[in-house]
């Protein structure tokens, strides 16, 4: 598939730095379980087929126009069915949802595929992807422009629709486990 790009084509990396080694694997990880982050389900469907996984890779971009930035390892049937819809929704967790995000880890033996929409109810907005009901807010969208990045694709998506709750804990990774954090007053 031809690539288009809006990347800076004239810009060079610092040679210097270009030259030093990373950080080991290991290192990163362990680094990286000390990276709070909210706990999402990234849910497309394509052809009457739905595919979702748990993801904390997802981050606001730009308030308008509205975009978020969504990465999904390659190897799993969500990147292929976003890729053939064109739209994803990603569903931001309230702290009563860790069953459905273990679910969408693959946490739960036995439950792989379609079962995992037996977690949660599930509705959709405008895009035909799984909304998840109850989430703290799930952001229905189109996806502009897809970017390889090793073992993941980037997914710069336009919010179309969302869904919010008034109210509720909000579910993090932290330390490799879940925790359910209440949210800040809003006055």
């Amino acid at each position: 598939m031809p690539l288009k790009t809006n990347q800076w084509l004239d810009w060079e990396p610092n040679a210097r730095l270009s030259a030093l080694p990373t950080v080991a694997t290991e290192v990163h990880r362990s680094g990286m379980r000390n990276f709070a982050a909210g706990v999402s389900i990234i849910t497309s469907r394509h052809d009457g087929l739905s595919a979702g996984l748990t993801a904390t890779a997802v981050c606001s971009v730009t308030a308008d126009p509205p975009r978020l930035v969504v990465f999904v390892n390659k190897g799993v049937l969500a990147t292929d069915l976003i890729i053939k819809s064109g739209a994803l929704c990603a569903n931001l967790l309230s702290g009563e949802q860790e069953d459905v995000a273990r679910a969408f880890a693959g946490m739960v033996p036995g439950v792989r595929g379609e079962d995992r929409f037996g977690y949660g109810r599930w509705s959709e907005l405008l895009t035909g992807a799984p909304v998840l009901e109850n989430a703290l807010v799930s952001f229905d969208c189109r996806v502009t422009n897809v970017y390889d990045e090793s073992t993941h694709q980037a997914f710069l998506c336009e919010v179309l629709a969302t869904q919010q709750r008034k109210e509720g804990d909000a579910l993090i990774y932290l330390n490799g486990a879940f925790h359910a954090i209440p949210l800040c007053d809003k006055n």
